[in-house]
């Protein structure tokens, strides 16, 4: 897979995501917008990256859109156009949370307006002791319903939290983040990407199958009520154990040893 604006690497069944812009923060264009579109399904036929690392380059981890970049030819838009635009960065996030393999936010830095929303899909978030978050959408004159924040945020920090971060737009540091249930976790920055690496490993060890079939339910079931949840967790749970890693999970188990699932 080939990328301009990202970079990408797979070592050991963990892909890293890069955003790669460093002087300006990584800001996005309308080309990177698209490779990271992009590059979500291309993960979901590739059998040999079981979890996925997206990070940035530099200080800092996505500022949003570049102003240059995007919000300047945005303006010269009209109608048709426009929404071309707005369904391509909600595909991005359509395009995560459908993934069924884990996705690791390293929160390297700021994280502001889409590079907050790329934090948010993803499922696990750990930030840098020097990272922040803002939801900015509201300063520049734009709805707080941006790329499924909407959506996403109240789930994570629930709706007073959220209904806060979207009206004014502040800036929060990363203890806060972790005290809203923002970030799973903040470590000092030089640990940064060890922490989710480790994390990363962990989760590649781990059932495949069936952690994909969990990272699936949890957006089913944001949206239906409780009989069909237990429907949906029923078969699924079924499906789970006629897999070899129920198998190999219950050997484990009984021969007190850790399990070795199937990697793919």
């Amino acid at each position: 897979m080939n990328y301009r604006r990202i970079v990408f690497e797979n070592k050991n069944g963990i892909g890293t995501i890069r955003l790669n812009d460093p002087e300006r923060l990584n800001a996005l264009t309308f080309e990177s917008y698209g490779e990271l579109e992009q590059i979500m399904l291309d993960l979901v036929h590739d059998k040999t990256v079981n979890v996925v690392v997206l990070t940035g380059t530099g200080k800092g981890f996505c500022s949003g859109g570049s102003v240059n970049d995007i919000i300047g030819p945005l303006l010269k838009m009209k109608g048709d156009e426009l929404y071309k635009f707005t369904r391509m960065t909600c595909n991005v996030v359509k395009n995560m949370c459908n993934l069924k393999k884990p996705i690791i936010a390293a929160v390297n830095g700021i994280a502001a307006g889409a590079g907050a929303m790329l934090m948010l899909a993803s499922d696990l978030r750990i930030f840098s002791d020097k990272a922040r978050a803002a939801f900015l959408f509201t300063k520049v004159g734009l709805a707080g319903a941006d790329m499924g924040a909407l959506w996403l945020l109240p789930r994570i920090v629930g709706l007073g939290r959220a209904t806060e971060l979207v009206y004014f737009g502040d800036t929060i540091d990363a203890q806060e983040a972790y005290r809203i249930g923002l970030a799973n976790r903040v470590v000092p920055g030089e640990n940064l990407m060890e922490e989710a690496y480790a994390l990363a490993r962990r989760l590649k060890d781990g059932p495949v199958y069936a952690l994909g079939v969990t990272k699936e339910l949890f957006n089913f079931e944001a949206n239906t009520d409780l009989e069909t949840a237990l429907e949906m967790e029923a078969m699924a749970q079924a499906r789970c154990m006629e897999t070899p890693d129920f198998i190999e999970g219950y050997n484990a188990f009984v021969e007190k040893r850790l399990p070795r699932f199937n990697p793919s």
